[in-house]
């Protein structure tokens, strides 16, 4: 048997930055590969809670405007034996968004599609922002996607 694991989120960021839309990718110390904001759930804490601390604390973002993306990013971990399953959100982020990375990254860049699907290394991050591109840059996302940040 091979259990499923949902504990934690993901998150990518859309910013118009100088008159394009883009996405945000960070490089993490870590592994050495780029990637989007993700994070674990701490105790008594929601899916959304989780990531909208998340984006405070590896970019500085504050999220004012957070979807669901309806997408669950999966894989095997075979350290663990365990398929992961994480939710994805996405935040639209103002005009030229300041990014401050804390020690967890050591770069960022402000991605076209093609850019960001050519920086990371995983098909499922690539499929993940082909995803995200179709429903929240070419067309408007379902206001039912949209979370309520209420406490």
């Amino acid at each position: 048997m091979i259990p499923i694991r949902c504990k934690t989120v993901s998150g990518v960021a859309l910013s118009t930055i100088d008159g394009e839309t883009k996405l945000l990718v960070m490089k993490r110390v870590k592994g050495g590969f780029w990637c989007h904001v993700a994070g674990t759930v701490e105790a008594g804490e929601t899916g959304w809670q989780t990531i909208i601390r998340e984006f405070g604390e590896e970019t500085g973002i504050r999220v004012c405007e957070l979807y669901t993306a309806h997408y669950l990013e999966q894989f095997y971990e075979s350290a663990s034996n365990t398929v992961e399953v994480v939710p994805v959100f996405v935040v639209y982020c103002p005009p030229n968004q300041v990014v401050t990375l804390n020690d967890e990254h050591t770069e960022y860049r402000w991605c076209t599609l093609a850019e960001a699907k050519a920086l990371v290394s995983f098909p499922g991050q690539q499929a993940l922002y082909d995803h995200l591109w179709h429903y929240f840059v070419e067309n408007s996302p379902s206001a039912l996607m949209r979370v309520a940040m209420t406490p």
